[in-house]
């Protein structure tokens, strides 16, 4: 997989360049996803322990739903939320009844405090750093006092524009542990874990966090 380096500072971008990526390989991307047993994460199912049945959860970078879907169908009460609307549609039109929005990470539609947990899967990791650790403030305030929040980001050294193999375009943050660690604390959230994980929910080393709102 061969990055192309890019400066941090060019936010919007690498974020467009990123959900042009997307949309130009949504039908790729949902072939793939579909040929694919759903299979629930175990940081998901981890995060979910600490969260009460009727738990109110916001599914940020949600593609076409696949995890929306799920945690509906258990009762959670779930929005999803991502900035390709190809996806989003194909999401909408398998489940019509998931409620799915259109919206960006970096002006997110909803009052503060409004969920008890957030599932970040592989959607921070689109996001140049600077940009990363000023959402982690947003998210912190999106979460009642007590709430949960599960993500997982790409970890290495080299961030920078994908240029081969699957969804090629896309911008990747690579973080290191220590980094990601100081990132989410400075946004005020308590490390429950942080771990470095192998092919696990994905091909490849990932950095899968659990944290949570004090108060």
């Amino acid at each position: 997989m061969a990055l192309h380096s890019s400066p941090h500072d060019n936010t919007t971008h690498l974020v467009l360049q990123t959900i042009a990526a997307y949309e130009r390989s949504s039908a790729d991307c949902l072939a793939r996803w579909s040929k694919r047993r759903l299979r629930r994460p175990p940081l998901l199912t981890e995060w979910l322990r600490h969260l009460p049945v009727d738990a109110r959860l916001l599914d940020l970078g949600c593609g076409g739903g696949q995890d929306t879907s799920d945690l509906c169908r258990r009762g959670y009460r779930v929005v999803g939320l991502d900035r390709t609307k190809a996806l989003l549609t194909a999401g909408r039109r398998r489940d019509p009844s998931v409620p799915l929005v259109l919206a960006d990470l970096r002006q997110l539609p909803f009052q503060a405090m409004s969920f008890d947990g957030l599932w970040a899967a592989a959607s921070l990791m689109h996001l140049p750093k600077p940009v990363a650790r000023r959402i982690l403030i947003d998210l912190y305030g999106l979460v009642r006092p007590g709430g949960f929040m599960a993500a997982t980001v790409t970890y290495g050294v080299k961030s920078g524009i994908v240029t081969d193999g699957w969804v090629p375009g896309r911008y990747f943050a690579r973080w290191k542990k220590d980094e990601l660690a100081r990132a989410v604390r400075r946004a005020g959230w308590e490390i429950l874990e942080l771990r470095v994980v192998t092919n696990r929910e994905r091909k490849g080393r990932w950095l899968n966090l659990l944290a949570q709102r004090l108060g």
